[in-house]
Formats: structure tokens, sequence, C-alpha cells
């Protein structure tokens, strides 16, 4: 039996300052009102620091600050959507992202989605950029970006020291 790819498949817009965040609807765990945050020592500015959720310890992160686009509406509440990690690491199974407004569903199909990169590099943590109907969208490398978390948060190195790794 072979296996058959959906024609459609839920997806949510997530507004993260300037860009819109394309992103199976999947993988928004929850979104909530902006908590305290604890910060990083050493890290990029777009790693914002590190909030509790759900007994985890969670990375927060600027999409908007990595990928080097507008803040967006400083007149909006900041929110922040809490993402399931793809990449499988024990230390890290979630990620959260600040986003502004509420992420938005809709319904995709292949026809739907466009892709409008002109072959320039990508800025980073962009996998790729889209037209979805008539919202402009990015794709964001969500694995590139938890393995980068993994190596700013020394996660590795812990895991190593474990005997897990």
């Amino acid at each position: 039996m072979s296996d058959v790819l959906p024609r459609e498949i839920r997806c949510v817009l997530v507004p993260a300052g300037s860009l819109r965040l394309l992103l199976p609807n999947a993988t928004v765990a929850e979104v909530i009102t902006q908590p305290a945050h604890e910060g990083v020592d050493g890290a990029p500015e777009w790693l914002v620091g590190r909030i509790t959720w759900r007994g985890w310890r969670v990375p927060l992160v600027s999409f908007s600050r990595l990928a080097g686009a507008g803040e967006g509406d400083a007149e909006l509440t900041v929110r922040v959507a809490v993402l399931k990690a793809l990449g499988g690491h024990p230390k890290l199974p979630f990620i959260a992202v600040l986003t502004q407004g509420f992420p938005r569903l809709t319904t995709l199909n292949a026809e739907l989605i466009i892709p409008t990169h002109d072959g320039s590099d990508l800025p980073p943590g962009v996998r790729a950029q889209v037209l979805v109907r008539d919202d402009v969208a990015v794709i964001p490398d969500l694995e590139g970006i938890e393995d980068e978390l993994v190596r700013l948060l020394g996660l590795d190195e812990e895991a190593e020291s474990n005997g897990t790794a």
C-alpha cells in the first residue's frame, strides 16, 4: 500500500514582527500571553531568554530579530506561540516564538503556496519565502533554529556529561 499525501493541510500564519510564519497547525502547541522570562548569558539578541511553560524551560526566540526583519506594531499585545520542536532532542521538546496578535488558521494545498524567492541568500532562520493567497509569509527553518539553540544553550554538553549522547 502506498502512502498518499493529503491534498490539503491545515496551517497557521503566525505574526512575528513584520513577518508571517507559515507553519503546520500541528506544530503549534499553545498560544499564551507573554510570561516573564529569564535571560541567557551571552545569548544573541534573537534569543530573548527562557520561559517556564508546563514544567519545561523553553527558549524564547524573536524570529523577527533572527531574520533581521522589523519588529512590527509596538501597539499590539505581544504573545508567545509555543511550538513543538522537530529535532527530537530530549532537552528541547519545545521552542517559543514572540508573536503579535493571534495565529490565523488556514487550509492550504500545493496550488495555494507560491514561492517568491528571487535566488538571493535567505535571511537566517528562513527556509523559504512564499505567497499564501494574499499574504507574504516565510517558512522557518525550525530544525536549523533548534540546532543553534542546542548549541547556544549547551544542551549537547549536558547530554554528553550525563552519558546520554
